[in-house]
């Protein structure tokens, strides 16, 4: 992951919104007008999605990032499938989450509570409905700085087709994530010296929450009404960015995550000469990690000589970091040029469309044709054979 040209290309996202904004009108008319209310895709599953938020503590060990604070506390948001869909959409974030993630990009022509006003698909609270001991659990792990709203169309997806589906806000490297007593956190790793040595100890820490999250979910004490709905041995994780990266780190450290994707994100922690025998799938942007490229790609090529079971390489024509997750889809609405060639709803479409092949295969043991070599539908997406630097 190039974070320096992530947070270029954002900031020149957020200056050509406020742009847009402050000339009266968005600049294409496919682009949104300005005041309206941005939405997410529509999940492609059959059934209703439900979400909750949980507040975890875990008093075994102190917060990384803040000093003196003795206990690692979490925000995880759920979703899955319910039969009782109340009428009540989830709120997208809180107000002063959307305010602060605002700020960071430098927006001042937009009301700064818009993204609380994102309309989103699921039902907030909705009792969850499955079979005992029968519904996959996905992980979900965010970029940095990036809250966990920012994978909600991913999430939401998943769970339409009878996916259980946890996001995990890393308490201090997101710009905002807020408490049910109203604290809100900020972003106090970003004060930190990002060397190599600052992203092993991210992916690691990250690792740690990823654990203790599976602890609540899967233990005799679980603190989710919906948790016997979960099948503990059908786990799997997928992160974008540096919560990619946490993947690889999380399935060296958990044998309980079972499979495991890395959407756009640079690995940190090798694989060890040992191996890893699990599923695993890159998923990025053709620019950035096609084979034999150099750079971020050197560190997926160091990594796929280690993963001995099944895996795939995949790239995306024309994508860019952002346009993997909800900030492409929502900037898209406003008319902001991300710097992608490919739109972003269709980016989304892909991640979400490609995940689920992914997932279906492996928990659930479906043959899956899309993973099996390049398709007409999506021609966007290419496979490489590291080693020959071809993608196809």
């Amino acid at each position: 992951m190039n974070h320096a040209l992530f947070r270029y290309g954002l900031a020149m996202a957020t200056t050509l919104l406020t742009f847009a904004v402050d000339i009266g009108g968005p600049p294409s008319a496919a682009a949104s007008a300005p005041g309206s209310t941005p939405s997410l895709p529509r999940p492609t599953g059959t059934h209703p999605v439900g979400t909750t938020s949980l507040h975890l503590t875990d008093d075994s060990r102190p917060d990384p990032w803040a000093s003196g604070v003795s206990a690692r506390e979490l925000m995880v948001s759920l979703w899955y499938p319910t039969a009782s869909p109340n009428g009540r959409r989830a709120q997208y974030m809180t107000p002063t989450e959307s305010e602060l993630l605002l700020k960071e990009g430098g927006i001042t022509g937009v009301p700064l509570d818009v993204l609380s006003r994102t309309r989103t698909n699921a039902f907030a609270d909705a009792r969850p409905a499955g079979p005992s001991c029968g519904l996959p659990l996905v992980v979900l792990s965010p970029g940095f700085t990036k809250p966990r709203t920012t994978l909600t169309a991913l999430a939401e997806d998943l769970a339409s087709h009878g996916y259980i589906v946890a996001a995990i806000d890393h308490t201090y490297e997101s710009v905002a994530t807020t408490f049910p007593d109203g604290r809100v956190t900020t972003c106090t790793a970003s004060e930190v010296t990002h060397d190599e040595e600052f992203w092993k100890r991210l992916v690691t820490g990250r690792a740690a929450d990823v654990s203790f999250v599976l602890d609540e979910l899967t233990g005799a004490h679980a603190p989710w009404d919906g948790a016997p709905l979960l099948d503990p041995s059908r786990i799997a994780m997928v992160g974008h960015s540096v919560g990619g990266a946490s993947t690889v780190t999380s399935m060296l450290a958990d044998s309980r995550v079972r499979a495991g994707i890395d959407i756009d994100g640079t690995t940190h922690v090798p694989i060890p000469d040992s191996g890893q025998s699990r599923p695993f799938l890159f998923l990025g942007r053709q620019a950035q990690y096609s084979p034999g490229s150099g750079g971020a790609a050197a560190t997926w090529e160091r990594d796929w000589q280690r993963l001995t079971g099944w895996k795939r390489w995949l790239v995306v024509a024309g994508a860019e970091h952002a346009t993997f997750t909800d900030v492409g889809l929502l900037a898209e609405q406003f008319g902001i040029d991300m710097g992608a060639d490919l739109p972003a709803a269709r980016a989304s479409e892909i991640i979400r469309r490609y995940t689920r092949a992914f997932l279906d295969l492996h928990l659930r043991h479906r043959p899956q044709r899309l993973l099996d070599k390049p398709s007409e539908q999506y021609p966007q997406v290419k496979f490489c054979t590291p080693g020959t630097s071809t993608c196809v």
